[in-house]
């Protein structure tokens, strides 16, 4: 929330600035873009974290019986791990191959920027393998197994 605030602030100070003072802040959109990186992949961990990524679980439900599910679910969540290492692979190599490099304004180095996503998708990382952890062990019961008073059918 802090880094979303600060975006619209920033932006909203440099366009009313640019529009009545007839200057701008040219340090503002380094800084915004900084900010926009590392709160979308930090967000991205912490929507992990919660579990708030939309999944589509409907179609799969009404044809696919039980065990099909959670079979395609796990495989689903190690294509995920993998497609996150690989995330994380690509984005050191990048950072590290632009750190030398300076922002414009700031001199800040440019892998800083990059660095967001290994950061970002280590974290997400975590937390995916926690919660595949967590929901390998503790598997849900299909809704259709659930008697009128919401316990599970022996």
């Amino acid at each position: 929330m802090i880094g979303g605030f600060s975006i619209v602030t920033l932006v909203f100070c440099n366009a009313s600035l640019r529009g009545f003072a007839g200057f701008d802040l040219a340090w503002s959109l380094e800084v915004t873009s900084f900010l926009l990186l590392w709160s979308t992949f930090i967000g991205c961990a912490a929507a992990v974290a919660r579990g708030a990524h939309m999944r589509v679980t409907e179609i799969v439900e009404r044809l696919m019986p039980y065990k099909g599910q959670r079979i395609l679910s796990i495989a689903i969540d190690v294509i995920i791990a993998i497609l996150l290492i690989s995330l994380i692979y690509t984005g050191y190599n990048i950072s590290v191959h632009t750190w030398a490099q300076k922002t414009t304004v700031l001199y800040w180095p440019v892998g800083l920027l990059y660095a967001s996503m290994p950061v970002g998708m280590t974290l997400t990382l975590i937390f995916h393998l926690f919660n595949m952890v967590f929901d390998i062990k503790n598997p849900v019961v299909p809704h259709a197994a659930h008697s009128d008073g919401g316990e599970a059918l022996s």
